[in-house]
C-alpha cells in the first residue's frame, strides 16, 4: 500500500468504528495521546476536548457514533510522518467537517492524533 492509501485506510477505519461503535478497531487507529477537539460541542459553549480513553468511552455506551455516515475525503496533505485530512460526513442526522491530524507512529502505522470537527444538525 502507499503512503496516502495507508492513511485512507486509517481514516476509513476511524469513520466505520465511530459507526459500528467498534472500539477495538478505534482503540487500533487512533493514537495513544488522541484527543477531539470541538469548539461548541453538542450545544454546549466553548472548546470541548475529549481524550482517547473517553472517547472509546462515549463510542462504547452510545453517547454519540452508532449511525452510519458517507464519508468523502476532500483533501490529504502528507508529509514524511505527519499528515492532515479533511473529510466530509453525513449521518442521517447531521452533517459533518472533520479535520484529522495524523502521525506514522512507532509502530510503523498510521494514527489519529487528533480529529478536530464541526458538526451541524439536518434541517428537517
Amino acid at each position: 500500500m502507499t503512503k496516502t492509501e495507508k492513511i485512507t485506510q486509517a481514516l476509513t477505519d476511524f469513520v466505520k468504528g465511530g459507526d459500528n461503535s467498534d472500539v477495538k478497531l478505534l482503540d487500533k487507529v487512533l493514537h495513544k495521546d488522541f484527543r477531539v477537539t470541538n469548539n461548541g460541542f453538542m450545544g454546549t459553549p466553548g472548546v470541548t476536548i475529549i481524550d482517547k480513553k473517553q472517547y472509546l468511552s462515549n463510542i462504547q455506551e452510545g453517547v454519540f457514533g452508532g449511525l452510519p455516515r458517507k464519508m468523502t475525503i476532500e483533501t490529504i496533505d502528507e508529509n514524511e510522518t505527519i499528515a492532515m485530512v479533511k473529510l466530509r460526513l453525513e449521518s442521517s442526522e447531521n452533517y459533518f467537517v472533520s479535520y484529522n491530524s495524523l502521525v506514522l507512529d512507532i509502530d510503523d502505522e498510521w494514527k489519529i492524533i487528533n480529529n478536530l470537527a464541526v458538526v451541524e444538525a439536518k434541517k428537517i
